[in-house]
């Protein structure tokens, strides 16, 4: 049987402005990953998808509840410990790629592993290996503005990937690709969540990519359904 590596009681988030009234983004999520696992996060736009993938991966806080990654309790762990758990243990792609565009391929992987403190050539070597993982190693010196969607995305994986987390979460990964890219994408991740056990955690709308994961967590209101 696997090791549960992600599971959460009475989640709560609430965000609260003066002008608007108080929203439960959160109410009493309860869930459990085990590792290796493809999940899938569904359900209507404003349904708490990327607010929970959020308080899961330590970006967000929580206001009640308790999350618990590889059996650690993330409220046990100050902003320093929680930062340093991030770059060790867990792996982010956004839909917005986040890539730096005044670096090329190669620097943008690189990067969280000179700021975790690896010599400059490890740190090349590793980016270089994973962009091959990707199929990008001729293009390691282009720019992310002479790239396409499909590949951008994949020099983010590479980048999500370079430190070889445990965890990989990722929030609308193929939200802005076309449906060929999307497919080849979801071939990528699939390939690495076999090849390494990593558990991927991904916030979708997309039917198909629903589809490629292993099982679904559908929310609607702030609550899993």
């Amino acid at each position: 049987m696997s090791e549960i590596v992600i599971s959460t009681s009475n989640l709560c988030k609430t965000y609260v402005s003066a002008a608007l009234d108080p929203v439960h983004a959160l109410k009493s999520v309860e869930i459990a990953i085990e590792e290796g696992e493809i999940v899938g996060i569904m359900g209507p736009s404003g349904c708490g998808k990327t607010t929970l993938l959020n308080c899961l991966s330590g970006l967000d806080t929580i206001d009640d509840g308790d999350i618990l990654i590889q059996g650690k309790s993330l409220s046990d762990l100050n902003d320093d410990q929680l930062s340093e758990f991030r770059a060790k243990k867990m792996g982010f792609v956004f839909q917005t790629y986040n890539l730096l565009p005044v670096l090329n391929a190669v620097e943008n992987v690189e990067l969280p592993l000179l700021v975790s403190g690896m010599s400059a050539k490890a740190a090349r070597n590793k980016a270089i290996e994973k962009l091959d993982e990707v199929d990008l190693v001729k293009q390691i010196h282009q720019l992310p503005g002479e790239l396409s969607g499909g590949q951008r995305q994949r020099v983010t994986i590479a980048r999500a990937l370079v430190n070889d987390p445990a965890i990989v979460w990722a929030d609308e990964p193929t939200g802005n690709l076309d449906s060929e890219n999307e497919i080849e994408i979801m071939n990528l991740l699939t390939q690495m969540n076999k090849e390494n056990n990593q558990t991927f955690v991904i916030v979708t709308h997309s039917d198909y990519v629903g589809g490629r994961a292993n099982r679904i967590i559908n929310m609607k209101d702030g609550e899993v359904v």
